[in-house]
């Protein structure tokens, strides 16, 4: 029986993992951008990133280098992401202009949504997608399904 904790302390049971071109400069900009505090960077003779962990917020988020032999890219190469980061914040407009002001690109702009969030959507300058938001208002099931019918698509 061992005393090692099967998840590390300050993780999740999911854990986000980006693959990034620069995670250098990416590990920077998160800092600029989202408030990113560096817990660890392992680093390959090269100075390529084999591993970094980030804490934003009460969460923590991983990253690499590409390793195209390893079949890690990131969405610059690929052309596209299937993921959205999502991040809930105490205050989404500041926390939006400052991501806006380092250097992410808004994808959907920042509005009161339908389900009760202060929500927007951007885009880094690496290729991953982020949405972040502050809940500002509960919405029922049926006032959720009635605002839906009424939204311009």
């Amino acid at each position: 029986m061992s005393n090692v904790v099967p998840i590390p302390e300050g993780f999740n049971t999911i854990t986000a993992y980006l693959i990034v071109d620069g995670a250098d400069a990416a590990i920077e900009l998160y800092k600029k951008a989202l408030g990113a505090e560096v817990m660890s960077v392992h680093k390959m003779p090269d100075g390529k990133v084999l591993n970094a962990q980030l804490r934003i917020g009460s969460s923590m988020l991983m990253l690499n280098d590409e390793w195209p032999d390893w079949g890690a890219i990131g969405p610059k190469k690929i052309g596209n992401t299937a993921v959205t980061m999502h991040l809930y914040v105490e205050d989404v407009d500041a926390a939006w202009q400052r991501a806006v002001d380092a250097g992410f690109e808004v994808s959907m702009p920042l509005d009161n949504a339908p389900w009760g969030d202060r929500y927007g959507s951007l885009k880094d300058p690496f290729g991953h997608s982020w949405s972040m938001a502050t809940h500002i208002e509960d919405v029922s099931e049926e006032e959720l399904m009635e605002r839906f019918k009424n939204m311009p698509m």
